[in-house]
């Protein structure tokens, strides 16, 4: 009765209380609420919204449901970064190790793929080896001895929000600010962090991709943060084009290999240390320069270490696709356009993503380019390179970037980073 009293006083516009969320993530965790009851909620909650307190409360809740990291004892601040996701993000790759590398410990909880964002587990499962999978414990006694894990929600980490969110995720209720909120933050907070940094995509690649709601998301989240002790810092930062030079999983994770070892794309350095500077400042660290982990070689020995330590060999060859097809530039002058959105899907349609999530993904799919919006480029000259196992999925993949490529338009990009936001 629990569930249809809710269900009829959320979709009538009325509000669920603490004790309440309590009950209903508990009961629907252990099974004792079926999907159609929790679908028709999340429904109701969708169309109704929750108000400050309701948010909390359920981001209590799916926390409360399950178990938590507990890193007190190893003596270090203990920071995470999330990204609202986007199109060749492979910022999480590098910036684990580097802020780990640097005296503070790095518990980096992360997701997988969904339609045309990239997913930071697929990206690290394209090394040979390589364990998303570590328990609890496993990832606890890696953090003190690294400095650092890079690991998915285990089923012990707010079990209640893994089971919502696969039901939002059927029944088109992923939109909604305070649920993705709770939901991120339910797991951000088992992490038994000291700080949080956000990283909030703005642009056509984005997961959410209107200015207005990344800010709305943005506030709800830092509040959440300081409800419990975990003080956030957001970077809003650009998704017009995608990030650095590739997007997919193994070739995203060569090029990560590229800035650890003090080279790569200028933007995605420039985003890695801006994040690092926000993480190590938060951790009283300010001391320290980021840019110098990556010059002289203790963020690449870090990343070394954490592979090895998850089961991966870092000197393993990364997987490469059985077809390649090149995309020429369609004109000579500055590209002025590379849409997001389109490179993600085209990517996602080469195999690198998936449309479920239980789908697979290739590893070898993807797609790289030469250039970077604002350079030059010429006329027949290779610009896209596509990437699959399949030659049947590339004219899809061309369908999906007709009109992504500009040069010399009127398109003006936006600043790689537009605003930083904290608490008030």
């Amino acid at each position: 009765m629990l569930a249809h009293r809710l269900i009829e006083r959320k979709r009538d516009g009325g509000r669920i209380e603490p004790g309440e969320w309590r009950a209903l993530a508990l009961a629907y965790a252990k099974g004792h609420i079926p999907d159609y009851q929790m679908a028709a909620l999340l429904m109701a909650c969708f169309l109704r919204g929750l108000d400050r307190t309701e948010t909390a409360a359920l981001t209590e809740a799916m926390l409360q449901s399950g178990e938590r990291l507990e890193l007190a004892h190893i003596g270090k601040p203990r920071l995470d970064k999330h990204s609202t996701g986007g199109v060749g993000d492979k910022v999480s790759l590098v910036l684990a190790p580097l802020v780990a590398s640097l005296g503070v410990a790095v518990p980096m909880m992360s997701g997988r793929s969904l339609g045309h964002t990239g997913g930071t587990l697929d990206k690290l499962e394209a090394i040979p080896g390589f364990r998303t999978d570590l328990s609890l414990a496993e990832a606890s006694a890696q953090i003190e001895t690294l400095g650092c894990a890079m690991i998915g929600q285990s089923p012990e980490i707010a079990p209640a929000d893994k089971k919502m969110y696969a039901l939002r995720d059927a029944t088109a209720t992923v939109e909604s600010i305070p649920l993705i909120a709770a939901s991120i933050m339910s797991k951000k907070i088992a992490e038994d962090l000291t700080g949080l940094v956000l990283d909030m995509k703005r642009g056509s690649g984005a997961f959410i991709p209107e200015l207005d709601r990344v800010l709305e998301l943005a506030d709800v989240m830092i509040k959440l943060g300081d409800d419990h002790g975990c003080p956030c810092v957001a970077l809003v930062t650009a998704m017009d084009r995608p990030l650095g030079r590739s997007a997919g999983n193994a070739v995203e994770v060569a090029e990560a290999v590229e800035v650890l070892a003090g080279g790569g794309p200028a933007d995605v350095v420039e985003l890695t240390v801006a994040l690092a500077r926000e993480m190590l400042a938060a951790a009283g660290r300010d001391d320290v320069d980021p840019a110098d982990a990556l010059a002289d070689g203790r963020a690449m020995d870090a990343w070394r270490r954490m592979i090895s330590a998850q089961g991966g060999d870092p000197d393993a060859s990364l997987p490469r696709p059985a077809e390649r097809h090149v995309v020429p530039a369609p004109a000579t002058g500055t590209l002025t356009r590379l849409d997001a959105y389109a490179v993600g899907v085209a990517a996602w349609r080469l195999g690198a993503g998936r449309a479920r999530k239980e789908d697979p993904v290739a590893s070898a799919a993807g797609v790289t380019w030469t250039a970077n919006v604002g350079e030059q480029v010429r006329a027949g000259e290779p610009l896209l390179e596509l990437h699959t196992d399949e030659p049947g999925r590339i004219p899809r993949a061309l369908e999906a970037l007709e009109g992504a490529i500009g040069v010399d338009t009127a398109d003006r990009p936006l600043p790689l980073i537009l605003e930083r936001i904290d608490a008030p």
